[in-house]
Order: C-alpha cells, then sequence, then structure tokens
C-alpha cells in the first residue's frame, strides 16, 4: 500500500494505491495517519480509493476505525473512486450505510462544504 496525502483547502486527502490489508510489514496504518492529522487539528479527510486494488477485514477496519476517530472530533470522512469490487464488499458489510461514498473525487470534495 502506497499513501500520498496532499491538502485541499481544509481537506487532506489520502491518494492510495495497492491493496489495504495486513502485512507484517506495516510500519504505519491506515488510521495512524489519519490521527496524525487529526493531532495537526485536520478534521475534513477525503480517501481516493481509485487505485486500491484489494482489502480485506483488517482495510475495512482501518477505515472504519477512522471514520470513527474523525466523527468524535466533528470532522467527515468521505471516500470516492471506489471500484465495484470494493463497493460490493461496503455493500455486503453495510458500510456503504454509514459512509459518504461518492463517485467522483472533486463532486466529493466539494460535498465536504454542503454537509
Amino acid at each position: 500500500m502506497v499513501i500520498k496525502t496532499r491538502e485541499q483547502g481544509n481537506i487532506v486527502v489520502f491518494d492510495i494505491e495497492g491493496e489495504i490489508r495486513r502485512t507484517d510489514t506495516v510500519q504505519e496504518t491506515l488510521h495512524s495517519l489519519v490521527e496524525a492529522q487529526l493531532a495537526r487539528g485536520r478534521r475534513n479527510i477525503l480517501f481516493n480509493l481509485g487505485a486500491v486494488e484489494f482489502i480485506d477485514s483488517f482495510g475495512v477496519g482501518q477505515i472504519l476505525a477512522s471514520y470513527i476517530s474523525i466523527q468524535k472530533l466533528g470532522g467527515k470522512l468521505k471516500l470516492c473512486r471506489i471500484s465495484p469490487k470494493l463497493l460490493l464488499i461496503f455493500q455486503i458489510t453495510m458500510l456503504h450505510k454509514v459512509l459518504d461514498i461518492q463517485e467522483d473525487c472533486d463532486r466529493a470534495l466539494e460535498s465536504f462544504g454542503k454537509s
């Protein structure tokens, strides 16, 4: 998994590539990177999952833990560019009813100001 972060105004975008899964070599988790942004006072976070090929239960847990941490501080987490395969996982786990999932990242960025 490769994660690049960038800022769009008051929103931190995580461009994620590869697989979100548990490995023996995981140094930083997705949730720990989110926690670091929260410690900096950044409360609006967008996960761009367009280049994510696979996610396991650990990865789903990382996204859910990130969502909970952000919500507790009054922030917003949104996801964009999810493949049909990943969307199916979120539908099976019913997380598509909890998480704000947008098809397009530009629309997701705009929606931070609307909700």
